[in-house]
């Protein structure tokens, strides 16, 4: 994970920064699906990160989430995926037009924002209250309508409103909660990033059945838990 320190709102050029980010991170990663790499052209970062990050919103890094409020700094402690996470994540999974997403960790917005370009419907949900509001205003003013946001803590997901099309989860679990991928519908798919720092596995879990999944590795990484993650018992006889 990389250290951030805010950077003044200059101006700059913008384009050219989101045109750098996709041809030199996003390309690279991997990431070659044309709709996924139109749709950051689309789904505009910078609208989306605090606004004392603006300038680094095309960097190679995980951009925090201090916002303002009220007049003062609140620093939540959590912070965006780097943006060639979010773009493999949205390759991978393949979100298709009729699909229900939930998405877990609302933080900034901007994941739910390009999942709601695929899908027919995303809900959100935040544990933050303060963040909660701040991706909501962040959807509103990108005018993206089919996102609900929620409050509460969907860390062993959010069974009330399920089965869903695809689960999305923006911060990482020591392992998955055992009820999570029974949230899917057959044939939905589930990210998340598992494990333990320093070194996490982002995976893909398929319900292919009633009872059973196909999990597909794909990348090693580094992110912060979700607030409250479910972790197996270590109590042995």
């Amino acid at each position: 994970m990389h250290a951030v320190t805010a950077v003044a709102r200059d101006s700059f050029d913008v384009e050219r920064a989101r045109y750098n980010m996709v041809e030199q991170q996003i390309r690279t990663w991997e990431v070659l699906d044309q709709s996924v790499l139109d749709l950051l052209f689309v789904v505009k970062r910078e609208e989306f990160v605090p606004p004392a990050y603006r300038r680094l919103a095309f960097a190679d890094l995980e951009i925090p989430l201090r916002i303002e409020v009220d007049g003062t700094v609140y620093d939540s402690g959590e912070s965006m995926f780097a943006p060639k996470v979010e773009a493999r994540i949205l390759q991978e999974l393949g979100i298709r037009p009729h699909e229900h997403v939930l998405e877990i960790g609302t933080g900034s917005g901007y994941m739910a924002a390009l999942a709601a370009h695929k899908a027919l419907h995303v809900l959100s949900v935040e544990i933050d209250e303060r963040l909660k509001r701040f991706g909501e205003a962040n959807l509103t003013r990108a005018g993206v309508r089919n996102v609900r946001v929620e409050l509460g803590d969907g860390a062993r997901g959010w069974a009330a409103r399920a089965p869903y099309d695809v689960i999305i989860v923006s911060g990482g679990l020591p392992a998955l909660p055992p009820g999570l991928p029974g949230q899917l519908k057959i044939g939905g798919r589930l990210f998340a990033i598992v494990g333990e720092p320093p070194v996490m596995e982002a995976q893909i879990v398929t319900r292919v059945t009633d009872a059973g999944y196909d999990t597909l590795k794909l990348f090693e990484t580094n992110v912060k838990h979700l607030r409250n993650a479910w972790r197996p018992s270590t109590f042995r006889f």
